[in-house]
This record gives structure tokens, C-alpha cells and sequence, in this order.
């Protein structure tokens, strides 16, 4: 594991968004979550990401998300806002209303909905960081937004000083170890993943966190993973992983006759939070649904045995 030279490193959980019945964000819910995770130990919080159901946000819901955990987190630990929109000005209207809120960052994915060439993600980049106050981060997603950053772009950016970091959710862990050695030698730039169930391989690998959606559920045990990864402690970063794989399994188990991936992911660490006390309702964002009571019952049931009641 290298040592640590980019303030974006350790565990980034992509905060989720609580909503009331009436599909309003439930601003003391949200604050709990804060809590919760500050408390669980983490560096750094990522707010308005796929966790956080940004794509399904409106602008005013973004605001009042972007309100509650700078001013909850409250310098405790960087706050780092995702800018998710179509279009490069679109990304850097919401990234600079996420700089007037007092943010560290801004995340960014390549354009999306748009035929879209690699040139032309290359601009979009330079032209958001150069808009820009705050460090930029990439997020590669393209199972969302339908592009993979390949390494030479991401390597160029980051040599260029455009990039800052890298959150990884590709799913590619060849490109992903690839682009860490690429990377090895440049200060500075966080490379982070989101494949939450081989954290410990990334760290090894030389990922410097992990941006863990099961992080909303158990920052507890993420924080003893990182911990064990620092201090050498393989054998121990391996048991908490295979525990939090195990506990990972609630994501499956929404019917798929009636919830996409996206639901069940969501709604499962919802309704963990909910069951955990952390948030009042498991609501989700429309056309999604909540799980149902049934669905709860099993996801207890795999809290129970991750020991987290």
C-alpha cells in the first residue's frame, strides 16, 4: 500500500440522501447519516453521488443535500460534491454553486446522453478544473454515463494538473491496478475505488481508499479495514473484508422481477439505515420503489449476522 500523499484517501463513503414519505430530502435524517459516518471514523464524506441518488435529485433537493453536510460535517472531515449533470457547463454551473457552499471538491463523470469523442472528454475535464476553484476529481462510471476513461487519459490529466483524483466504480480492476502503476509516482492524485467488496485487493493494489456505498451501513467496519491495510495487517484487512462481502449481500435481495440493480442497491442500504435507526423511512426516489417489508425481514437478518445488531 503506498503511502499516503493526496488528501482524498481512506474511506469516502458516497453519502445517501434520506427522503420523507412525500418525497422531500428529510434534512434530520440526512444529519444522522453525517453523524453516523463521522463517527464511524471515515476522512472524508461524498455528497450527491449514485448513493446519494443525485441523478433523481432535483437542483433544489442538490442545495439542500449540499447545505446539510457541509454544515453537519462542519470541518471535520472534506466534503467533496458531485457535479453529475449532461454537459460541461451544466457541471460547472453546479460546481461552482458546490464551491459557494464551502465544499473541498468537485466529482465529476464524463458527459453523458451526448455521443460524446475522447477528445472531447479530454476538454470537458480541462475546461471544468480550469472554471474551477476547487480540485477536480473523475468519476468512471460507464455503466452510467456509457464511456470508460481509458489510463492514458486519466494519466495525461493528472500529469497536466487538470485531475486531482480518480473515483473508480469501472468494475475493470485490470485497468484499475494498470492505472495505479501508471500513477505510482504522482504526488498527489487520490486513486480511489468504489468496488466496495475487494477494497483490500485495491489497497494492496495500490489504491489510495474507497469510496464504499456499504460505507453508509458499517463506516465502522471500512475504518478497520483501512486501518489493518495501513499497518501491514493483510490477514486483518481480509477477515473485515470477507465479513463486509457478506453483509454486501443485502443489495440482493429486492425482487428483480420488480426493482432494477439501482433500486435494490439503494434501497438496501436504506433500509439497513432505517432498521440501524440512522434514518426514519427507507424512501427512494421515483419511478423506484421502496422494499418491502418482507425484504426488510431478510436484510435484518444479514445485519444480525454482520453483528451489527
Amino acid at each position: 500500500m503506498k503511502p499516503r500523499t493526496t488528501p482524498f484517501s481512506g474511506v469516502i463513503p458516497p453519502v445517501v440522501t434520506p427522503l420523507a414519505a412525500d418525497g422531500t430530502v428529510d434534512t434530520v435524517s440526512l444529519e444522522r447519516v453525517v453523524r453516523h459516518l463521522i463517527d464511524g471514523g471515515v476522512d472524508a464524506l461524498f455528497a450527491l453521488g449514485s448513493s446519494g441518488e443525485v441523478a433523481y435529485l432535483t437542483d433544489d433537493q442538490q442545495e439542500i443535500v449540499l447545505d446539510v453536510v457541509v454544515k453537519t460535517a462542519a470541518g471535520q472531515v472534506p466534503v467533496l460534491a458531485g457535479a453529475i449533470e449532461t454537459t460541461t457547463n451544466k457541471v460547472i454551473e453546479r460546481a461552482r454553486s458546490a464551491t459557494a457552499k464551502g465544499v473541498s471538491a468537485i466529482v465529476a463523470t464524463a458527459p453523458f446522453y451526448t455521443r460524446t469523442h475522447p477528445t472531447e472528454i479530454d476538454r470537458h475535464f480541462r475546461q471544468i478544473a480550469a472554471a474551477c476553484e476547487l480540485p477536480v476529481l473523475a468519476y468512471d462510471i460507464p455503466v452510467c454515463v456509457h464511456s470508460k476513461l481509458s489510463r492514458e487519459l486519466v494519466r495525461t490529466l493528472a500529469a497536466d494538473g487538470v485531475l486531482a483524483g480518480v473515483k473508480d466504480s469501472s468494475g475493470d480492476d485490470v485497468s484499475f491496478r494498470q492505472l495505479a502503476l501508471d500513477l505510482r509516482d504522482q504526488s498527489g492524485f487520490a486513486l480511489l475505488t468504489g468496488h466496495e467488496v475487494v477494497v483490500d485487493a485495491m489497497l494492496l493494489g495500490g489504491a489510495d481508499g474507497s469510496v464504499p456505498g456499504l460505507g453508509n451501513v458499517d463506516p465502522h467496519g471500512y475504518r478497520r479495514l483501512h486501518d489493518a491495510a495501513s499497518r501491514g495487517d493483510w490477514a486483518a484487512a481480509r477477515a473485515e473484508q470477507d465479513r463486509l462481502a457478506r453483509l454486501f449481500e443485502i443489495v440482493a435481495v429486492a425482487d428483480p422481477a420488480s426493482a432494477s440493480g439501482t433500486a435494490a442497491g439503494l434501497g438496501a442500504f436504506k433500509t439497513a439505515l432505517a432498521v440501524l435507526g440512522v434514518i426514519s423511512a427507507n424512501t427512494v426516489s421515483p419511478p423506484m420503489r421502496p422494499l418491502t417489508a418482507e425484504e426488510t425481514d431478510r436484510i435484518t437478518a444479514i445485519l444480525e449476522q454482520a453483528g451489527l445488531r
